[in-house]
């Protein structure tokens, strides 16, 4: 046995407890021992409160009666910007006409050089106008983080009114964690310096959302 194998052969022993049993039961043991605490009511409108809420985070806020409106929507807002009319986006979204909008959409992850990113969500969040992104093979995260521009296609359907429950829908519909859970709250922004909000310090500049049935 060489020094890795003994290396990796005390990090096994050391984790014998999570060989003992199955981790995701152990996890729900763990929150029915921790009952929740007290939450707001909920709002009248989630729809309406989410895009209120979302507005206040600087993202803006688009609505579309169907899914094939999105391409229009999106080139509109680009074009009144004069922003770079092309980009990437999810797999689930490259049926979409883009190029009928004069759009320019190839379906991959995003690299550093892509302008627009577009997404879905897994679902949203009334109470802050946050997204919340699960990472996988069809949802890349680099699509909601490199790019200037991230352009979010949130179902309403997909609206819930607090945190927990985004929690409760990933615990409900995934067999297994993603390897990434992302929150977005609006444009990356940061006040390190001299306390003065800067947009786009470590991410998009600028998020749209486009509120479409999925």
């Amino acid at each position: 046995m060489n020094a890795r194998d003994k290396i990796l052969g005390r990090i096994r022993d050391a984790q014998n407890h999570a060989r003992a049993g199955n981790q995701m039961d152990a996890i729900a043991s763990h929150l029915e021992q921790h009952p929740r605490g007290p939450l707001p009511p909920p709002p009248d409108d989630l729809v309406a409160c989410f895009s209120e809420r979302a507005l206040k985070l600087s993202s803006d806020v688009l609505k579309a009666d169907h899914l094939a409106e999105v391409p229009q929507l999106l080139a509109r807002y680009l074009n009144e910007r004069q922003l770079p009319m092309r980009g990437v986006c999810w797999p689930s979204l490259a049926g979409l006409q883009w190029g009928a909008a004069g759009l320019e959409m190839q379906s991959r992850p995003a690299r550093d050089d892509d302008p627009v990113g577009v997404t879905g969500a897994f679902c949203a969040i009334a109470e802050t106008g946050t997204l919340m992104m699960l990472s996988g093979v069809e949802t890349p995260a680099t699509t909601s983080l490199l790019p200037e521009t991230h352009v979010a296609v949130v179902n309403p359907g997909r609206i819930v009114a607090t945190m927990e429950e985004a929690w409760d829908q990933m615990r409900k519909e995934c067999e297994q964690p993603p390897r990434a859970v992302n929150f977005i709250s609006g444009p990356s922004r940061t006040a390190d310096i001299e306390q003065t909000v800067t947009l786009g310090a470590h991410g998009p500049y600028r998020v749209l959302l486009i509120l479409a049935p999925l």
